[in-house]
């Protein structure tokens, strides 16, 4: 078996004058949470400690301009064979310039997770982007089961 790249060790990309990093003390837990728990539709209300927690259980990808945090996704994974993409976002002022499809695309070419088998994301309004990173519906959705559970932030 040949040994792969340790997807814990810091990745960055640079692009006109943006950078995509995974260095955790990168990351602005009060830009990340604004957004998460006040515009997105999947988190809405979420507590800043929930939000918090869950980075810690994840491989994070900031988006910055300058010092400034502008996006951000959570790769929930192994690191061997699978990948959940999380809380892909950029921020409203910011879209428009290809920055979300950069940042999946970093994220799929990262070179620790080039052995992944699967991958996998959820999404209400966004099929169009992933779909151009041959994401789809599911092939077997009678195989996959879920457990949802609701909490006050729902």
């Amino acid at each position: 078996m040949t040994s792969l790249p340790n997807i814990h060790e810091h990745y960055e990309v640079e692009r006109n004058g943006y950078l995509i990093s995974t260095n955790p003390t990168k990351l602005d837990f009060s830009v990340i949470h604004s957004y998460l728990s006040e515009q997105s539709y999947w988190s809405a209300g979420i507590p800043k400690e929930l939000v918090q927690k869950a980075a810690q259980g994840a491989i994070c990808f900031g988006v910055y301009d300058g010092e400034k945090q502008i996006g951000y996704t959570r790769l929930i994974t192994d690191a061997a064979t699978f990948g959940y993409l999380a809380d892909v976002f950029i921020l409203e002022e910011y879209q428009g310039q290809g920055l979300g499809t950069w940042l999946v695309d970093s994220i799929l070419a990262h070179p620790a997770c080039q052995e992944f088998r699967r991958w996998f994301l959820a999404t209400r309004d966004a099929h169009g982007l992933y779909a151009k990173f041959g994401f789809a519906a599911l092939q077997k959705p009678e195989v996959y089961m879920e457990k949802v559970m609701f909490h006050k932030y729902n």
